[in-house]
Protein backbone atom coordinates (compact mmCIF):
# COMPACT_ATOMS: atom_id res chain seq x y z
CA UNK A 1 0.00 0.00 0.00
CA UNK A 2 2.83 2.42 0.82
CA UNK A 3 4.44 1.75 -2.54
CA UNK A 4 1.15 2.42 -4.34
CA UNK A 5 0.73 5.73 -2.54
CA UNK A 6 4.31 6.62 -3.37
CA UNK A 7 3.73 5.91 -7.08
CA UNK A 8 0.58 8.05 -7.18
CA UNK A 9 2.23 10.89 -5.28
CA UNK A 10 5.23 10.86 -7.57
CA UNK A 11 2.99 10.92 -10.64
CA UNK A 12 1.11 13.97 -9.34
CA UNK A 13 4.33 15.83 -8.53
CA UNK A 14 5.81 15.17 -11.96
CA UNK A 15 2.81 16.86 -13.65
CA UNK A 16 4.14 20.39 -13.33
CA UNK A 17 5.40 21.30 -16.77
CA UNK A 18 3.42 23.25 -19.36
CA UNK A 19 3.99 24.03 -23.01
CA UNK A 20 1.50 26.87 -23.19
CA UNK A 21 2.88 30.10 -24.69
CA UNK A 22 3.11 32.88 -22.10
CA UNK A 23 0.06 35.13 -22.30
CA UNK A 24 0.72 38.84 -22.83
CA UNK A 25 -2.30 41.07 -23.29
CA UNK A 26 -2.11 42.64 -26.77
CA UNK A 27 -1.92 46.41 -27.00
CA UNK A 28 -5.34 47.92 -27.67
CA UNK A 29 -5.45 48.94 -31.35
CA UNK A 30 -7.23 52.23 -30.59
CA UNK A 31 -6.20 55.81 -29.73
CA UNK A 32 -5.43 56.59 -26.11
CA UNK A 33 -8.23 59.16 -25.87
CA UNK A 34 -11.61 59.83 -27.41
CA UNK A 35 -11.89 61.90 -30.61
CA UNK A 36 -11.82 65.69 -30.29
CA UNK A 37 -13.39 68.49 -32.30
CA UNK A 38 -16.56 70.50 -32.68
CA UNK A 39 -18.82 67.44 -32.49
CA UNK A 40 -17.52 66.32 -29.08
CA UNK A 41 -18.08 67.67 -25.59
CA UNK A 42 -14.90 69.18 -24.17
CA UNK A 43 -15.38 67.43 -20.84
CA UNK A 44 -15.59 64.09 -22.68
CA UNK A 45 -12.37 64.34 -24.65
CA UNK A 46 -10.45 62.07 -22.31
CA UNK A 47 -13.14 59.50 -21.70
CA UNK A 48 -16.05 58.65 -19.49
CA UNK A 49 -16.10 56.85 -16.17
CA UNK A 50 -18.15 53.71 -15.88
CA UNK A 51 -21.04 54.09 -13.45
CA UNK A 52 -23.82 51.94 -12.05
CA UNK A 53 -27.21 52.05 -13.70
CA UNK A 54 -28.75 53.53 -10.53
CA UNK A 55 -26.69 56.68 -11.14
CA UNK A 56 -27.63 57.00 -14.81
CA UNK A 57 -31.27 55.88 -14.56
CA UNK A 58 -32.23 57.45 -11.26
CA UNK A 59 -36.02 57.22 -11.53
CA UNK A 60 -37.19 54.73 -8.86
CA UNK A 61 -39.91 53.43 -11.18
CA UNK A 62 -37.39 52.61 -13.86
CA UNK A 63 -35.01 51.06 -11.32
CA UNK A 64 -37.84 48.87 -10.10
CA UNK A 65 -38.47 47.56 -13.64
CA UNK A 66 -34.75 46.89 -14.11
CA UNK A 67 -34.63 45.03 -10.80
CA UNK A 68 -37.55 42.82 -11.84
CA UNK A 69 -35.92 42.09 -15.18
CA UNK A 70 -32.62 41.07 -13.59
CA UNK A 71 -34.57 38.42 -11.71
CA UNK A 72 -37.10 37.24 -14.28
CA UNK A 73 -35.66 37.78 -17.76
CA UNK A 74 -35.40 34.46 -19.62
CA UNK A 75 -32.25 35.43 -21.51
CA UNK A 76 -30.53 35.92 -18.17
CA UNK A 77 -31.75 32.53 -16.99
CA UNK A 78 -30.32 30.95 -20.12
CA UNK A 79 -27.04 32.79 -19.55
CA UNK A 80 -26.93 31.58 -15.95
CA UNK A 81 -27.45 28.01 -17.14
CA UNK A 82 -24.62 28.44 -19.64
CA UNK A 83 -22.35 29.63 -16.82
CA UNK A 84 -23.24 26.60 -14.72
CA UNK A 85 -22.55 24.32 -17.69
CA UNK A 86 -19.16 25.94 -18.39
CA UNK A 87 -18.20 25.74 -14.72
CA UNK A 88 -19.11 22.06 -14.62
CA UNK A 89 -17.11 21.44 -17.80
CA UNK A 90 -14.09 23.05 -16.21
CA UNK A 91 -14.45 20.89 -13.11
CA UNK A 92 -14.72 17.78 -15.29
CA UNK A 93 -11.56 18.72 -17.18
CA UNK A 94 -9.68 19.64 -14.02
CA UNK A 95 -10.51 16.27 -12.48
CA UNK A 96 -8.14 14.66 -15.02
CA UNK A 97 -5.22 16.16 -13.09
CA UNK A 98 -5.85 13.68 -10.27
CA UNK A 99 -6.18 9.89 -10.42
CA UNK A 100 -9.60 8.27 -10.33
CA UNK A 101 -9.81 5.71 -7.53
CA UNK A 102 -12.33 2.89 -7.91
CA UNK A 103 -13.30 0.05 -5.59
CA UNK A 104 -15.05 -3.24 -6.23
CA UNK A 105 -16.07 -6.35 -4.33
CA UNK A 106 -17.44 -9.64 -5.57
CA UNK A 107 -17.63 -13.40 -5.27
CA UNK A 108 -17.18 -16.33 -7.67
CA UNK A 109 -18.75 -19.75 -7.18
CA UNK A 110 -17.42 -22.70 -9.19
CA UNK A 111 -17.47 -26.54 -9.26
CA UNK A 112 -14.53 -28.75 -10.29
CA UNK A 113 -11.19 -30.12 -9.21
CA UNK A 114 -9.47 -26.77 -9.96
CA UNK A 115 -10.98 -23.32 -9.89
CA UNK A 116 -9.50 -20.03 -10.98
CA UNK A 117 -11.01 -16.60 -11.14
CA UNK A 118 -10.17 -13.01 -11.96
CA UNK A 119 -11.69 -9.78 -10.67
CA UNK A 120 -11.72 -6.25 -11.94
CA UNK A 121 -12.86 -3.02 -10.35
CA UNK A 122 -14.52 -0.95 -13.04
CA UNK A 123 -11.42 -1.22 -15.20
CA UNK A 124 -9.11 -0.59 -12.28
CA UNK A 125 -6.87 -3.64 -12.58
CA UNK A 126 -7.06 -7.39 -12.11
CA UNK A 127 -6.12 -9.92 -9.46
CA UNK A 128 -6.49 -13.72 -9.46
CA UNK A 129 -6.13 -16.80 -7.26
CA UNK A 130 -6.21 -20.54 -8.11
CA UNK A 131 -7.22 -23.20 -5.60
CA UNK A 132 -7.55 -26.99 -5.61
CA UNK A 133 -10.97 -28.10 -4.50
CA UNK A 134 -9.81 -31.70 -4.02
CA UNK A 135 -12.82 -33.04 -5.87
CA UNK A 136 -16.08 -31.98 -7.34
CA UNK A 137 -17.15 -29.87 -4.37
CA UNK A 138 -18.56 -26.41 -5.01
CA UNK A 139 -16.20 -23.63 -3.91
CA UNK A 140 -16.88 -19.87 -3.44
CA UNK A 141 -14.19 -17.13 -3.61
CA UNK A 142 -14.49 -13.59 -2.29
CA UNK A 143 -12.56 -10.53 -3.52
CA UNK A 144 -12.17 -6.81 -2.76
CA UNK A 145 -10.06 -4.41 -4.86
CA UNK A 146 -9.09 -0.73 -4.83
CA UNK A 147 -7.08 0.84 -7.66
CA UNK A 148 -6.65 3.29 -10.49
CA UNK A 149 -6.35 2.72 -14.20
CA UNK A 150 -4.51 4.69 -16.90
CA UNK A 151 -3.87 7.80 -14.81
CA UNK A 152 -1.91 10.09 -17.13
CA UNK A 153 1.24 11.50 -15.51
CA UNK A 154 1.13 14.98 -16.98
CA UNK A 155 4.86 15.43 -17.59
CA UNK A 156 4.36 17.73 -20.58
CA UNK A 157 1.33 19.67 -19.31
CA UNK A 158 -1.27 18.40 -21.77
CA UNK A 159 -3.99 17.82 -19.17
CA UNK A 160 -3.18 21.05 -17.32
CA UNK A 161 -3.33 23.04 -20.56
CA UNK A 162 -6.75 21.59 -21.34
CA UNK A 163 -7.83 22.50 -17.81
CA UNK A 164 -6.61 26.08 -18.29
CA UNK A 165 -8.47 26.28 -21.60
CA UNK A 166 -11.69 25.10 -19.94
CA UNK A 167 -11.21 27.60 -17.10
CA UNK A 168 -10.88 30.51 -19.51
CA UNK A 169 -13.90 29.33 -21.48
CA UNK A 170 -15.85 29.39 -18.22
CA UNK A 171 -14.69 32.96 -17.59
CA UNK A 172 -15.64 33.90 -21.17
CA UNK A 173 -19.12 32.47 -20.63
CA UNK A 174 -19.51 34.52 -17.46
CA UNK A 175 -18.46 37.65 -19.36
CA UNK A 176 -21.06 36.85 -22.04
CA UNK A 177 -23.70 36.72 -19.30
CA UNK A 178 -22.59 40.13 -18.08
CA UNK A 179 -22.98 41.43 -21.62
CA UNK A 180 -26.54 40.07 -21.64
CA UNK A 181 -27.31 41.83 -18.35
CA UNK A 182 -25.83 45.10 -19.63
CA UNK A 183 -27.87 44.94 -22.84
CA UNK A 184 -30.99 44.17 -20.83
CA UNK A 185 -30.59 47.26 -18.66
CA UNK A 186 -30.03 49.42 -21.73
CA UNK A 187 -33.02 47.92 -23.54
CA UNK A 188 -35.35 48.50 -20.59
CA UNK A 189 -34.18 52.11 -20.25
CA UNK A 190 -34.76 52.59 -23.99
CA UNK A 191 -38.20 50.97 -23.73
CA UNK A 192 -39.03 53.23 -20.78
CA UNK A 193 -38.25 56.51 -22.60
CA UNK A 194 -39.82 55.21 -25.83
CA UNK A 195 -43.08 54.67 -23.96
CA UNK A 196 -42.85 58.23 -22.63
CA UNK A 197 -42.21 59.55 -26.14
CA UNK A 198 -45.16 57.63 -27.57
CA UNK A 199 -47.31 58.95 -24.75
CA UNK A 200 -46.32 62.51 -25.70
CA UNK A 201 -46.96 61.83 -29.38
CA UNK A 202 -50.41 60.52 -28.44
CA UNK A 203 -51.13 63.74 -26.55
CA UNK A 204 -49.91 65.83 -29.51
CA UNK A 205 -52.18 63.89 -31.87
CA UNK A 206 -55.12 64.44 -29.52
CA UNK A 207 -54.39 68.18 -29.24
CA UNK A 208 -54.01 68.49 -32.99
CA UNK A 209 -57.25 66.60 -33.59
CA UNK A 210 -59.14 68.88 -31.20
CA UNK A 211 -57.64 71.98 -32.83
CA UNK A 212 -58.37 70.67 -36.32
CA UNK A 213 -61.96 69.91 -35.37
CA UNK A 214 -62.40 73.51 -34.24
CA UNK A 215 -61.02 74.64 -37.58
CA UNK A 216 -63.44 72.31 -39.37
CA UNK A 217 -66.40 73.67 -37.40
CA UNK A 218 -65.37 77.26 -38.08
CA UNK A 219 -64.77 76.59 -41.78
CA UNK A 220 -68.11 74.80 -42.14
CA UNK A 221 -69.87 77.75 -40.55
CA UNK A 222 -68.09 80.15 -42.91
CA UNK A 223 -68.99 77.90 -45.86
CA UNK A 224 -72.67 77.89 -44.86
CA UNK A 225 -72.50 81.65 -44.54
CA UNK A 226 -71.10 81.94 -48.01
CA UNK A 227 -67.83 83.42 -46.75
CA UNK A 228 -65.44 80.50 -47.35
CA UNK A 229 -65.16 78.11 -50.29
CA UNK A 230 -65.58 74.34 -50.01
CA UNK A 231 -61.83 73.87 -50.52
CA UNK A 232 -61.19 75.47 -47.13
CA UNK A 233 -63.42 72.89 -45.47
CA UNK A 234 -61.68 70.00 -47.22
CA UNK A 235 -58.26 71.38 -46.26
CA UNK A 236 -59.30 71.64 -42.63
CA UNK A 237 -60.59 68.08 -42.72
CA UNK A 238 -57.24 66.73 -44.01
CA UNK A 239 -55.43 67.87 -40.87
CA UNK A 240 -58.15 66.42 -38.64
CA UNK A 241 -58.13 63.04 -40.35
CA UNK A 242 -54.34 62.87 -40.32
CA UNK A 243 -54.37 63.53 -36.59
CA UNK A 244 -57.09 60.89 -36.14
CA UNK A 245 -54.95 58.32 -38.01
CA UNK A 246 -51.88 59.24 -35.94
CA UNK A 247 -53.95 58.86 -32.79
CA UNK A 248 -54.79 55.26 -33.68
CA UNK A 249 -51.17 54.56 -34.58
CA UNK A 250 -49.90 55.92 -31.25
CA UNK A 251 -52.36 53.79 -29.29
CA UNK A 252 -50.96 50.77 -31.10
CA UNK A 253 -47.40 51.89 -30.36
CA UNK A 254 -48.14 52.26 -26.64
CA UNK A 255 -49.61 48.76 -26.47
CA UNK A 256 -46.55 47.38 -28.28
CA UNK A 257 -44.23 49.29 -25.94
CA UNK A 258 -45.87 47.58 -22.97
CA UNK A 259 -45.60 44.19 -24.66
CA UNK A 260 -41.89 44.75 -25.31
CA UNK A 261 -41.23 45.79 -21.72
CA UNK A 262 -43.19 42.79 -20.46
CA UNK A 263 -40.98 40.50 -22.55
CA UNK A 264 -37.79 42.17 -21.31
CA UNK A 265 -38.90 42.04 -17.69
CA UNK A 266 -40.04 38.45 -18.02
CA UNK A 267 -43.15 38.99 -15.93
CA UNK A 268 -46.19 41.22 -15.66
CA UNK A 269 -45.70 44.65 -14.08
CA UNK A 270 -47.69 47.67 -12.94
CA UNK A 271 -48.28 49.79 -16.05
CA UNK A 272 -49.46 52.69 -13.87
CA UNK A 273 -45.81 53.24 -12.95
CA UNK A 274 -44.86 54.02 -16.57
CA UNK A 275 -44.05 57.64 -17.49
CA UNK A 276 -46.81 59.96 -18.63
CA UNK A 277 -44.71 61.84 -21.18
CA UNK A 278 -41.21 62.13 -22.61
CA UNK A 279 -40.45 64.89 -20.09
CA UNK A 280 -41.64 62.67 -17.25
CA UNK A 281 -39.49 59.79 -18.54
CA UNK A 282 -36.34 61.91 -18.79
CA UNK A 283 -36.80 64.08 -15.70
CA UNK A 284 -34.53 61.93 -13.51
CA UNK A 285 -32.06 60.66 -16.06
CA UNK A 286 -28.50 61.30 -14.91
CA UNK A 287 -25.39 61.63 -17.02
CA UNK A 288 -22.16 59.73 -17.50
CA UNK A 289 -19.28 61.79 -16.05
CA UNK A 290 -15.92 62.26 -17.74
CA UNK A 291 -12.78 60.81 -16.19
CA UNK A 292 -11.25 57.77 -17.89
CA UNK A 293 -9.27 57.25 -21.06
CA UNK A 294 -10.17 54.72 -23.73
CA UNK A 295 -8.64 51.84 -21.73
CA UNK A 296 -12.00 51.71 -19.94
CA UNK A 297 -13.17 49.65 -22.91
CA UNK A 298 -11.11 46.74 -21.59
CA UNK A 299 -13.88 46.37 -18.98
CA UNK A 300 -16.64 45.92 -21.55
CA UNK A 301 -18.10 42.41 -21.23
CA UNK A 302 -17.68 41.57 -24.92
CA UNK A 303 -14.02 42.67 -24.78
CA UNK A 304 -13.49 40.62 -21.62
CA UNK A 305 -15.13 37.63 -23.29
CA UNK A 306 -12.89 37.95 -26.35
CA UNK A 307 -9.80 38.14 -24.16
CA UNK A 308 -10.69 35.02 -22.20
CA UNK A 309 -11.28 33.18 -25.46
CA UNK A 310 -7.83 34.32 -26.56
CA UNK A 311 -6.38 33.01 -23.32
CA UNK A 312 -8.22 29.73 -23.84
CA UNK A 313 -6.51 29.29 -27.20
CA UNK A 314 -3.13 29.44 -25.41
CA UNK A 315 -4.22 26.36 -23.47
CA UNK A 316 -5.22 24.60 -26.66
CA UNK A 317 -1.78 25.33 -28.14
CA UNK A 318 -0.10 23.91 -25.03
CA UNK A 319 -2.19 20.73 -25.20
CA UNK A 320 -1.43 20.29 -28.92
CA UNK A 321 2.30 20.73 -28.32
CA UNK A 322 2.29 18.26 -25.43
CA UNK A 323 0.58 15.69 -27.68
CA UNK A 324 3.83 15.53 -29.68
CA UNK A 325 5.47 13.73 -26.75
CA UNK A 326 4.82 10.28 -25.25
CA UNK A 327 1.84 9.73 -22.99
CA UNK A 328 2.85 8.13 -19.69
CA UNK A 329 0.13 6.35 -17.73
CA UNK A 330 -0.04 4.49 -14.45
CA UNK A 331 -2.29 1.59 -13.48
CA UNK A 332 -2.26 0.36 -9.88
CA UNK A 333 -4.27 -2.15 -7.85
CA UNK A 334 -4.41 -3.33 -4.28
CA UNK A 335 -6.74 -6.19 -3.38
CA UNK A 336 -7.54 -9.19 -1.25
CA UNK A 337 -8.89 -12.60 -2.24
CA UNK A 338 -9.96 -15.60 -0.15
CA UNK A 339 -11.98 -18.79 -0.46
CA UNK A 340 -13.83 -17.94 2.76
CA UNK A 341 -15.60 -14.74 3.68
CA UNK A 342 -14.37 -14.89 7.27
CA UNK A 343 -10.73 -14.99 6.14
CA UNK A 344 -11.01 -12.35 3.43
CA UNK A 345 -9.11 -9.71 5.37
CA UNK A 346 -6.29 -11.92 6.64
CA UNK A 347 -2.85 -10.51 5.93
CA UNK A 348 -1.80 -13.45 3.72
CA UNK A 349 -4.56 -12.65 1.22
CA UNK A 350 -3.28 -9.13 0.36
CA UNK A 351 -2.02 -8.47 -3.20
CA UNK A 352 -0.89 -5.34 -5.09
CA UNK A 353 0.12 -4.48 -8.61
CA UNK A 354 1.60 -1.37 -10.30
CA UNK A 355 1.83 -1.08 -14.10
CA UNK A 356 3.34 2.10 -15.56
CA UNK A 357 3.21 2.43 -19.34
CA UNK A 358 4.29 4.85 -22.06
CA UNK A 359 2.57 5.37 -25.41
CA UNK A 360 4.03 7.21 -28.38
CA UNK A 361 2.65 7.42 -31.88
CA UNK A 362 5.46 6.60 -34.29
CA UNK A 363 3.64 7.58 -37.45
CA UNK A 364 0.63 9.91 -37.78
CA UNK A 365 1.31 11.36 -41.23
CA UNK A 366 1.94 14.79 -39.65
CA UNK A 367 -1.40 14.95 -37.86
CA UNK A 368 0.10 15.90 -34.47
CA UNK A 369 2.09 18.82 -35.88
CA UNK A 370 -0.94 19.84 -37.93
CA UNK A 371 -2.91 19.99 -34.67
CA UNK A 372 -0.33 22.42 -33.29
CA UNK A 373 -0.51 24.52 -36.46
CA UNK A 374 -4.30 24.53 -36.28
CA UNK A 375 -4.28 25.64 -32.63
CA UNK A 376 -1.80 28.43 -33.43
CA UNK A 377 -3.92 29.58 -36.38
CA UNK A 378 -7.03 29.62 -34.20
CA UNK A 379 -5.10 31.65 -31.63
CA UNK A 380 -4.28 34.23 -34.29
CA UNK A 381 -7.94 34.32 -35.30
CA UNK A 382 -8.91 34.85 -31.64
CA UNK A 383 -6.34 37.66 -31.43
CA UNK A 384 -7.85 39.36 -34.48
CA UNK A 385 -11.34 38.97 -32.98
CA UNK A 386 -10.15 40.48 -29.71
CA UNK A 387 -8.60 43.48 -31.44
CA UNK A 388 -11.64 44.04 -33.66
CA UNK A 389 -13.91 43.83 -30.61
CA UNK A 390 -11.94 46.65 -28.99
CA UNK A 391 -11.99 48.70 -32.18
CA UNK A 392 -15.75 48.20 -32.51
CA UNK A 393 -16.25 49.22 -28.89
CA UNK A 394 -14.17 52.35 -29.46
CA UNK A 395 -16.27 53.31 -32.47
CA UNK A 396 -19.53 52.75 -30.59
CA UNK A 397 -18.44 54.97 -27.72
CA UNK A 398 -17.02 57.61 -30.09
CA UNK A 399 -20.27 57.65 -32.07
CA UNK A 400 -22.28 58.02 -28.87
CA UNK A 401 -20.00 60.87 -27.73
CA UNK A 402 -20.40 62.63 -31.07
CA UNK A 403 -24.17 62.46 -30.70
CA UNK A 404 -23.92 63.51 -27.05
CA UNK A 405 -21.85 66.55 -27.94
CA UNK A 406 -24.42 68.01 -30.34
CA UNK A 407 -27.79 66.78 -29.10
CA UNK A 408 -28.39 69.64 -26.64
CA UNK A 409 -27.93 72.20 -29.42
CA UNK A 410 -30.39 70.27 -31.55
CA UNK A 411 -32.94 70.11 -28.73
CA UNK A 412 -32.65 73.86 -28.19
CA UNK A 413 -33.05 74.56 -31.90
CA UNK A 414 -36.10 72.33 -32.30
CA UNK A 415 -37.66 73.83 -29.17
CA UNK A 416 -37.20 77.33 -30.60
CA UNK A 417 -38.64 76.13 -33.92
CA UNK A 418 -41.67 74.74 -32.13
CA UNK A 419 -42.23 78.02 -30.30
CA UNK A 420 -41.98 79.92 -33.58
CA UNK A 421 -44.41 77.63 -35.40
CA UNK A 422 -46.83 77.87 -32.49
CA UNK A 423 -46.83 81.63 -32.70
CA UNK A 424 -47.14 81.50 -36.48
CA UNK A 425 -50.19 79.26 -36.23
CA UNK A 426 -51.84 81.46 -33.62
CA UNK A 427 -51.38 84.53 -35.84
CA UNK A 428 -52.49 82.74 -39.01
CA UNK A 429 -55.62 81.37 -37.36
CA UNK A 430 -56.49 84.78 -35.95
CA UNK A 431 -56.11 86.36 -39.39
CA UNK A 432 -58.30 83.63 -40.91
CA UNK A 433 -61.03 84.19 -38.32
CA UNK A 434 -60.84 87.86 -39.08
CA UNK A 435 -61.27 87.23 -42.78
CA UNK A 436 -57.85 88.68 -43.62
CA UNK A 437 -56.17 85.50 -44.97
CA UNK A 438 -57.38 82.33 -46.66
CA UNK A 439 -57.36 79.05 -44.81
CA UNK A 440 -54.31 77.91 -46.78
CA UNK A 441 -51.96 79.96 -44.58
CA UNK A 442 -53.59 78.52 -41.46
CA UNK A 443 -53.34 75.00 -42.89
CA UNK A 444 -49.61 75.38 -43.57
CA UNK A 445 -49.01 76.81 -40.10
CA UNK A 446 -51.00 74.02 -38.44
CA UNK A 447 -49.11 71.31 -40.31
CA UNK A 448 -45.79 72.94 -39.46
CA UNK A 449 -46.72 73.14 -35.79
CA UNK A 450 -47.81 69.51 -35.74
CA UNK A 451 -44.54 68.41 -37.35
CA UNK A 452 -42.42 70.62 -35.07
CA UNK A 453 -44.04 69.27 -31.89
CA UNK A 454 -43.44 65.71 -33.09
CA UNK A 455 -39.83 66.56 -33.94
CA UNK A 456 -39.27 67.98 -30.46
CA UNK A 457 -40.48 64.73 -28.89
CA UNK A 458 -38.26 62.70 -31.22
CA UNK A 459 -35.14 64.73 -30.48
CA UNK A 460 -35.79 64.44 -26.73
CA UNK A 461 -36.13 60.70 -27.24
CA UNK A 462 -32.86 60.68 -29.18
CA UNK A 463 -31.12 62.44 -26.30
CA UNK A 464 -32.44 59.90 -23.78
CA UNK A 465 -31.64 56.85 -25.90
CA UNK A 466 -28.17 58.28 -26.55
CA UNK A 467 -27.56 58.19 -22.81
CA UNK A 468 -28.66 54.55 -22.69
CA UNK A 469 -26.45 53.77 -25.68
CA UNK A 470 -23.45 55.48 -24.07
CA UNK A 471 -24.02 53.64 -20.79
CA UNK A 472 -24.19 50.36 -22.67
CA UNK A 473 -21.20 51.15 -24.92
CA UNK A 474 -18.92 51.87 -21.96
CA UNK A 475 -20.00 48.61 -20.37
CA UNK A 476 -18.50 49.01 -16.91
CA UNK A 477 -21.48 48.72 -14.57
CA UNK A 478 -20.09 47.27 -11.33
CA UNK A 479 -23.53 46.10 -10.21
CA UNK A 480 -23.65 43.70 -13.17
CA UNK A 481 -20.07 42.36 -13.00
CA UNK A 482 -19.69 39.99 -10.10
CA UNK A 483 -21.48 36.66 -9.80
CA UNK A 484 -21.24 34.01 -7.13
CA UNK A 485 -18.50 32.08 -8.88
CA UNK A 486 -17.25 34.40 -11.62
CA UNK A 487 -14.26 36.72 -11.95
CA UNK A 488 -14.38 40.49 -12.12
CA UNK A 489 -11.75 41.25 -14.77
CA UNK A 490 -9.16 39.40 -16.86
CA UNK A 491 -6.42 40.43 -14.45
CA UNK A 492 -8.00 38.20 -11.79
CA UNK A 493 -7.80 35.06 -13.91
CA UNK A 494 -4.59 33.95 -12.27
CA UNK A 495 -6.05 34.37 -8.80
CA UNK A 496 -9.21 32.55 -9.84
CA UNK A 497 -7.18 29.70 -11.29
CA UNK A 498 -5.13 29.46 -8.13
CA UNK A 499 -8.25 29.34 -6.02
CA UNK A 500 -10.07 26.95 -8.31
CA UNK A 501 -10.06 24.33 -5.60
CA UNK A 502 -12.81 26.34 -3.95
CA UNK A 503 -14.96 25.86 -7.06
CA UNK A 504 -14.78 22.07 -6.97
Amino acid sequence: MKRLIAFLTAGSLLAGCSMEPSYVRPDAPIPASWPQGDAYLKQSERGLASVDFEQVFADPRLQSLIGQALINNRDLREAAANIASARAQYRIQRADLLPTISASAGSTTSNGSTSSYATSGNGTGTGSVTADNGGDDTQTYYTANVGTTSFEIDLFGRVRSLSDAALNQYFATEAAARSTRLALVGDIATGWVTYGADKSLLAIAQDTLESAQKSVELTRARLQGGVAPRTDLRQAETVAEQARADLAQQRTALAQDINRLRLLIGADFDTDALPGSIDDATAKLGDVPAGLDSSVLLRRPDVVQAEYQLRSMNGQIGAARAALFPTISLTALVGIASDSLSGLFDGDNFTWQVSPSATYSIFQAGAARANVAQAEAEQQAALATYEKTIQTAFREVADALARRGTIDDQVAAVRALTDATQDTYNLAFARYRGGIDTFLATLDAQRSLYSARQSLVQVKLTRATNLATLYQALGGDSTLVATANGPVAPETAGDAAGASGEQQ
